[in-house]
């Protein structure tokens, strides 16, 4: 199949929409002349922006299910006249199938998940499990490589933004703004899906303090509006110590928030969207991981280390812990610490 304009419905979650990266590369390798163009919602576009597989960037803000449908006919209108000759979902709900079938894109590949098989000209069954590596990123390339769009991917394929040295330039330059010279340790103490992925803060901020003082380091602390709580505690327990920190939560866009994460030394972080940023940054990465499964969503790469403690519930997937939240009370902050420093050695 040869294609000459190609739509690319994104994931919505930004964890998700890091781990589409490889496909996209991908897709970028086996299409050099086609035009791509993604379209994602406002919260993981910026995610995309920079990149060279993306050609165009269509943010889609419209609500969910019925509430939207007016929002969702226009923009499968406006689709319609950009004469799309393929749509790759990334995404695997029904809206996104329904509204390519409404924008009347000739092929339309997806997997055949959510009843939406009818919708798809070229349906990709899920694969089964065990029948492809587990983490995640396999998903999208195996949809890429079962529907025809490529021949084969390596079972090693990298998790890499290409603008992470640019980003991190700017991101210098932000914290030089702020009156931050020095090497910075970034730290997300929060996780978006639920208690049961979040360290405890307080030894976030002893671990992050401890890297600090090592390195004669400042401390950045990043998160969502929501996590403003927990990430003004753990930045003044850090300047508690005497070490510098600066709050960023909720005061960065996205696409700021990815030049300040390129920006950083070192990033001690929960498993979620933040830490898939800041390793496809190659920025070193230290992921504490509880209630979710490494093998399936943790960071890639030998700048990268995950932290967990083996005990038999884990990985249980819970959104909150039942019992006593062992698999995170049972990780010291010198476990984090000294797992930073080393990999900041190598």
């Amino acid at each position: 199949m040869e294609f000459r304009n190609i739509l690319v419905r994104a994931p919505n979650w930004v964890g998700d929409a890091v781990m589409s990266v490889p496909a996209l590369h991908a897709l970028r390798e086996r299409f050099r002349q086609a035009r791509i163009s993604i379209l994602a919602r406002p919260w993981v576009g910026s995610l995309y922006a920079h990149e060279p597989f993306c050609d165009e960037l269509i943010c889609y803000d419209a609500p969910r299910g019925w509430r939207g449908f007016r929002q969702k006919w226009i923009i499968a209108s406006d689709l319609r006249k950009r004469s799309f000759d393929c749509a790759v979902l990334f995404q695997n709900a029904l809206e996104a199938a329904a509204l390519t079938w409404l924008a009347r894109i000739p092929i339309r590949i997806g997997y055949t998940r959510d009843a939406r098989a009818l919708l798809l000209t070229h349906g990709v069954r899920v694969p089964k499990p065990g029948a492809i590596p587990r983490h995640q990123r396999f998903s999208y390339l195996e949809l890429l490589k079962r529907a025809g769009l490529i021949d084969t991917y390596s079972s090693e394929s990298a998790i890499h933004l290409s603008s992470a040295f640019a980003a991190g330039q700017r991101g210098r330059a932000h914290f030089r703004e702020q009156g931050l010279t020095q090497p910075i340790i970034g730290v997300s103490p929060g996780a978006a899906y639920g208690g049961a992925k979040r360290w405890l803060p307080e030894r976030f901020a002893e671990a992050a303090a401890h890297v600090a003082r090592e390195r004669s380091a400042a401390v950045a602390v990043f998160g969502s509006k929501d996590e403003s709580g927990i990430c003004d505690f753990v930045c003044q327990r850090i300047q508690d110590v005497g070490i510098r920190c600066m709050n960023f939560a909720g005061r960065t866009t996205l696409e700021e928030f990815i030049e300040l994460a390129a920006a950083c030394e070192v990033y001690l972080t929960n498993d979620s969207g933040p830490m898939h940023i800041a390793s496809a940054l190659g920025v070193p990465t230290v992921a504490i991981f509880g209630a979710t499964d490494e093998t399936a969503t943790g960071p890639i790469g030998s700048h990268t280390r995950v932290v967990r403690e083996p005990v038999e519930c884990s990985p249980c997937l819970l959104r909150e812990c039942p019992i006593d939240h062992r698999c995170m009370v049972r990780v010291s902050a010198d476990r984090v610490s000294e797992a930073a420093l080393t990999l900041m050695k190598n």
